[in-house]
């Protein structure tokens, strides 16, 4: 969505360009900008001095206007309310050299350690918790960067902001989306009602579209996640079309509508730095922009929350490391594919049943206790402990007993730390000495050793990965009774069938 609001405001400035300081003022005047503050962490440039973007897309359930009150409901008692939880993020990679991108969603339910923050608007504050991975934009859009980058390890250079009405204004503008359900659906929750086939989507049936989690896949936010990315490909296809792009008018109100409709950091708070990141945004083919969602697990504590799953420290490496998703023809690697069956990998361990002895063989006080710390943040046993190394060491290895190969590799992944690092003891557990070769910092040093070519097998396993060229995809309607209609449980489908007397969400 990022794509459409830069390449809009790029284009704007151009078709204006003989009257164009008053329009450009004015879209200047629309932008809301919060200050990140560092939070998010630094992107390192490649070995030819270009540096890697990454954004966090966020959507707020906020209903903090009456506009989104009445969109999003929930107002009856409460009226416009304070606050809100970021029920959609999309962590958006564009790569040094510009040719290809990855869009990772991370389901709202995930659980995860949310740091100390303070939002600078409001003043609200949090000494940190362990808690839901949305609920961090109740401390400011800068806490909720700061936890997806403490959660994954990717530096988050930027974030976009919308609401519900920010959405309805966007697809407004661009004059529809068109989507594909492949059976007949009726959202009860959401209130989508579509049947079976294509349909052109503006407005609250946009908004409707992309806030239904009881329509899509097995009814949670998982499946939420797949349609939202059906639906940003048919925009950012739609945006791209001729048809799109030659009407001034059109232009100027779609830009005009996207200044109006977000918040951004402090880095893109102007037209200028907004058009400055769409030449690079246009730069990607719609063939090499991937879109997956993180990999989970169920919460052993809890059967409505997930957890980081297997597969997703691959992910989450391959972006941190600016590792291509797609090939130049827009395909996933073959190489690393082959390379994954030939060499079958041990079953992976979840992280929550992973503990670490981690020990300390440098001369720098609290090594061990910042690693320990970083581990046990990313879903790590709490069983998790640190010592002293018996002597200095020069190199940073990860020990582990017979059996543990697994769990040693999960935790490999997590830090960072290369296959070569790994090594079979004769004791129990995994022991990880931290060498003079990782002076500071959570992840192991990429100058330490360069990064091992990207395992897309791996990373895009289980991640319902695609990429945004897929026009004949369709939204998989659940085969399960996620609904309630009148008060009986149905699936989305049957509730399309009995509630006949609703009029269609497109209708």
């Amino acid at each position: 969505m990022l794509k459409i609001f830069a390449i809009s405001l790029s284009l704007v400035v151009m078709v204006t360009a003989g009257v164009g300081w008053w329009f450009y003022q004015h879209l200047n005047g629309n932008i809301r900008s919060v200050s990140l503050d560092g939070k998010g962490g630094t992107e390192k440039a490649d070995a030819f001095g270009r540096t890697p973007i990454n954004l966090l897309v966020m959507g707020s359930d906020g209903r903090t206007s009456k506009a989104d009150c009445r969109l999003g409901g929930g107002c009856s008692t409460t009226g416009v309310q304070s606050g809100s939880n970021a029920d959609v993020q999309m962590v958006v990679h564009i790569s040094a050299d510009r040719s290809n991108a990855t869009v990772m969603s991370i389901p709202r339910d995930t659980m995860t350690r949310v740091p100390a923050c303070k939002d600078s608007a409001d003043g609200r504050s949090t000494a940190g918790y362990y808690g839901q991975i949305n609920s961090a934009l109740q401390y400011g859009p800068a806490c909720q960067v700061a936890t997806v980058h403490r959660l994954t390890g990717i530096p988050i250079d930027h974030f976009v902001k919308l609401d519900f009405s920010g959405v309805v204004k966007m697809s407004d503008a661009v004059g529809g989306v068109s989507v594909c359900v492949d059976r007949n659906v009726y959202d009860t929750y959401s209130h989508l009602k579509l049947s079976k086939g294509t349909h052109t989507l503006k407005g609250v049936s946009a908004l409707e579209f992309v806030r239904s989690r009881h329509g899509f896949g097995d009814g949670s936010d998982l499946g939420r996640t797949v349609s939202q990315h059906i639906f940003l490909s048919a925009m950012i296809r739609k945006f791209k079309s001729a048809g799109t792009l030659t009407d001034p008018g059109a232009v100027y109100g779609l830009a005009d509508a996207a200044t109006k409709a977000l918040t951004v950091d402090d880095g893109l708070g102007s037209v200028k730095k907004l058009i400055a990141l769409a030449a690079d945004l246009n730069k990607v083919p719609t063939q090499r922009m991937t879109f997956t969602t993180m990999q989970t697990a169920p919460d052993p504590s809890n059967s409505d929350r997930v957890v980081v799953g297997s597969g997703a420290r691959t992910l989450f490496s391959t972006i941190a490391h600016d590792q291509s998703l797609t090939t130049g023809s827009g395909r996933k690697s073959a190489a690393a594919a082959a390379t994954a069956k030939a060499t079958p990998t041990a079953s992976p361990v979840p992280a929550s049943r992973i503990a670490v002895t981690v020990e300390n063989g440098t001369a720098v006080n609290g090594r061990a206790l910042a690693v320990a710390t970083a581990l046990t943040d990313q879903g790590f046993s709490p069983a998790t402990t640190t010592a002293n190394a018996a002597s200095p060491t020069a190199t940073t290895t990860l020990t582990y007993g017979t059996g543990a190969k697994a769990e040693a590799t999960t935790v490999a992944k997590a830090l960072g730390l290369p296959a070569g690092r790994l090594k079979q003891g004769s004791g129990s557990g995994l022991t990880l000495v931290i060498g003079s070769d990782w002076p500071s910092g959570t992840g192991y040093p990429a100058g330490a050793s360069s990064p091992a070519p990207a395992d897309t097998a791996a990373a895009v396993s289980n991640a319902h990965a695609q990429t945004a060229d897929q026009a004949r995809t369709c939204a998989k309607v659940s085969p399960y009774r996620t609904v309630s209609y009148r008060g009986v449980p149905m699936t989305p489908e049957q509730a399309y069938a009995a509630a006949r007397g609703k009029p269609d969400s497109d209708g």
